[in-house]
């Protein structure tokens, strides 16, 4: 997973004319670069370390965050009203992303996201103890309708219920409290200085294990590394070029297609074809996910 989703406006981001058809284009193109790195990063953990995979990724993730911001820079826009927060939290992002690449080398790609796409209804209920928001009725029957989808797909009783599921949930929870911290940053800091510290605390975090187990790549890894670097410049850069033609708010349905995209790479690159269970799991939990953005977009509209 990508911290930016988790964001609601980019860096320079003023939305300016609502240019909602080449967002929506730019927002498919996010999607399916995010998905193409998992597939590729579910190769390169079959040969290399998770943190050397990490560590590259984090090392262009950051110079391409430090041309973003170039101006005022890196060290002007790492000042924070609230440091410590920021540090667990980019700490935070970094052990979710080395558990979803774990999690992705365990099970097929779209099963990973099927379950991770609950990620929104954990933010909704964990919402009212950590931020102190009022979730109404009928949300609260979406959360419960998201979680009945993630058991559909797991179906304990039904099927062994392995430890690979446990790293699947485990990931999905840490991505949601992840979204929750970025939203207790907002109260004091911009997207900008939320965006520094992930990439700079990022860099440091892998740096101190990544090039102790550096595995040298052979052709075919550098060349799949090169393809991460790409591939999350590209999400990133098209993730911020949509956020700054449209709002948010009316492009996270457009989020769940990295499912589908995760459904079809997965079929081409490794021939996984999800199973039926997984398949209408997955309907459940994105029909009460786009429900529960649809009472927050009503409940925002009522005048106040």
């Amino acid at each position: 997973m990508n911290d930016t989703t988790a964001q609601k406006s980019a860096p320079g981001s003023g939305y300016g004319v609502q240019r909602t058809g080449l967002a929506i284009a730019l927002m498919l193109t996010a999607m399916f670069a995010f998905a193409a790195m998992d597939g590729v990063s579910k190769i390169l953990a079959e040969s290399l370390p998770i943190p050397q995979i990490l560590w590259v990724r984090y090392i262009f993730y950051t110079a391409f965050v430090a041309v973003m911001l170039r101006r005022p820079g890196l060290p002007a826009t790492l000042k924070s009203g609230q440091p410590w927060l920021q540090l667990g939290r980019a700490l935070l992002i970094v052990v979710e992303n080395a558990v979803f690449v774990l999690a992705f080398t365990l099970m097929p790609l779209a099963d990973m996201h099927a379950i991770a796409a609950a990620s929104p209804l954990i933010v909704v209920a964990l919402s009212v103890p950590l931020l102190g928001e009022k979730v109404g009725f009928r949300r609260w029957l979406a959360v419960l309708a998201g979680f009945v989808g993630v058991l559909i797909i797991v179906r304990p009783g039904f099927q062994a219920l392995d430890w690979r599921f446990a790293v699947a949930v485990t990931g999905t929870v840490l991505w949601a409290v992840y979204q929750i911290l970025v939203r207790m940053c907002a109260r004091t800091d911009s997207s900008d200085t939320t965006w520094a510290w992930t990439a700079v605390v990022g860099l440091v975090a892998t740096s101190t294990v990544g090039p102790f187990v550096w595995v040298w790549p052979d052709a075919k890894g550098w060349t799949l590394l090169f393809a991460i670097a790409l591939l999350g410049t590209l999400s990133h850069l098209a993730l911020i070029k949509a956020l700054g033609y449209a709002e948010a708010g009316s492009l996270q349905p457009y989020s769940y297609t990295l499912l589908v995209w995760a459904a079809v790479l997965g079929f081409v690159m490794f021939g996984d074809v999800p199973d039926t269970w997984t398949i209408v799991g997955a309907a459940v939990v994105i029909a009460s996910g786009l429900y529960a953005w649809h009472r927050e977009r009503v409940r925002q509209a009522r005048p106040r």
